[in-house]
């Protein structure tokens, strides 16, 4: 069984998978496939480059975050070329380690993926599940964490899909406003159903 693991910012998404980290299920993090297929060298990078510029590059081979992010800023055509050569090869990577992981004998893997339902990867997983939060704890806790003003952060939550919407997309919820232990018991109990137990 493949599980999307994904919910929203500061809904408490990382701390769920870091619980099935440890309960021995094997991650395959969005987040850091993103990064790592923009590493110097890659295919990828070399596509960024000659869309860019050398000045898309920083002098140790690394993309120039910054200078990329500028440049696609105010340019939709450049953020919908940049974005044509980098999802194409973190969907690819992602299947890759997930035949890994299969070839390896997992019967469960969970891809943790921040925007599964934005980006349309739902064809992805077997099971959708989703961390929620109420708006108030996200916006309090997005506040904190990143030190934003309240505006910011509206606006950061606002520019994804709202709460509801996921949460009619899933095929369970947890709903992480109370303590750690209460998230863990709900993850337990969402496991139980699907017919999970603990890998390690």
């Amino acid at each position: 069984m493949i599980i999307g693991l994904t919910g929203s910012i500061a809904s408490g998404k990382s701390t769920v998978s870091k619980m099935l980290a440890d309960s021995g299920y094997p991650i395959i993090d969005a987040d850091l496939v993103a990064r790592q297929v923009v590493e110097p060298g890659s295919e990828t990078l070399k596509q960024i480059e000659a869309l860019f510029g050398p000045e898309a590059i920083r002098e140790d081979g690394s993309m120039n975050r910054e200078t990329v992010g500028t440049l696609i800023f105010s340019d939709p055509v450049k953020r919908k070329q940049l974005n044509d050569i980098i999802h194409p090869a973190i969907r690819a990577e992602m299947l890759r380690q997930r035949s890994v992981f299969m070839a390896e004998g997992y019967k469960t893997i969970v891809m943790d993926i921040p925007l599964l339902f934005e980006s349309k990867l739902q064809h992805f997983v077997d099971k959708v599940l989703v961390v929620s939060v109420t708006e108030e704890n996200q916006l309090a806790r997005l506040m904190e964490r990143n030190g934003l003003s309240e505006k910011d952060a509206r606006a950061r939550i606002s520019s994804q899909l709202p709460m509801s919407v996921k949460e009619e997309g899933a095929d369970a919820v947890i709903y992480n406003n109370g303590t750690i232990e209460e998230t863990a018991r709900q993850l337990a109990w969402i496991l139980e159903q699907w017919g999970e137990s603990s890998q390690s």
